[in-house]
């Protein structure tokens, strides 16, 4: 079976050249790739600068995803901001992973099991996603706290996991020196999403563990997509064994 994943920093939905918030631009570009799940980062719910607008039901409603979640991190003065995952199959058993390095501001993984539908087969795989903090020995904690949660150490039944987010690791020595070593492999090279008008940086990242063949890989790069955010959105395709 077949599935398409999308890894994506929205910046709340406010633009990279023109700032705006215009959250009808993620809509569109997401919709264009037409993925089965979405890794979403910067989400924002009941923040003035997006309306008070509660992202994630907004996309889901738009995009028409029966199922989503949502992940409060940073609290404002009025409402928050956090991860969210839009999916067309079923979630469960989730998991909200402390990555929070203090002095740094508030960060979680959110994770969660999908069971993916196809041609009357089932098969469930662990998500999680993440955004990683601005300090590399702040990354490194965060990295090694994820590989050696319950989540991700107790799956007896072999379950295969995708890991994708902003992992914000600029030289991509965390992912080289710790995810390696616990068998997450890449899906892509060192692909530039940041900035999106301008890519630079290598940010966004897809890595997976178990048996999952990958089956194509790419930043998306409409005009369209390097408007809407400041990220470029990361898109995979994956076969799955039935």
């Amino acid at each position: 079976m077949q599935f398409r994943v999308m890894s994506y920093n929205i910046h709340k939905c406010i633009g990279s050249i023109d700032r705006k918030y215009r959250p009808e631009r993620i809509v569109e570009t997401i919709r264009h790739y037409q993925p089965d799940i979405v890794l979403l980062q910067e989400v924002d719910k009941g923040v003035p600068r997006s309306r008070h607008d509660d992202q994630v039901k907004l996309l889901a409603n738009k995009l028409d995803f029966k199922y989503s979640l949502f992940q409060a991190n940073v609290k404002l003065k009025y409402g928050c901001y956090g991860n969210a995952i839009l999916s067309h199959h079923p979630l469960s058993h989730h998991s909200n992973i402390d990555l929070t390095v203090p002095p740094k501001k508030k960060r979680r993984s959110l994770a969660t099991q999908i069971k993916i539908k196809s041609g009357g087969h089932v098969r469930s795989v662990k998500f999680i996603n993440v955004h990683l903090g601005l300090a590399a020995y702040e990354r490194k904690i965060q990295v090694m706290r994820i590989v050696n949660d319950s989540y991700t150490m107790n799956n007896p039944h072999r379950l295969p996991i995708i890991l994708g987010g902003d992992f914000n690791d600029l030289w991509q020595n965390l992912c080289r020196k710790v995810l390696y070593a616990n068998d997450f492999t890449p899906v892509l090279g060192k692909t530039k999403t940041f900035p999106s008008i301008f890519p630079s940086r290598a940010l966004d990242r897809i890595f997976y563990q178990g048996d999952l063949e990958v089956i194509n890989s790419f930043a998306g790069h409409t005009k369209l997509a390097r408007a809407a955010s400041d990220h470029l959105p990361i898109i995979t395709d994956f076969s799955l064994p039935i």
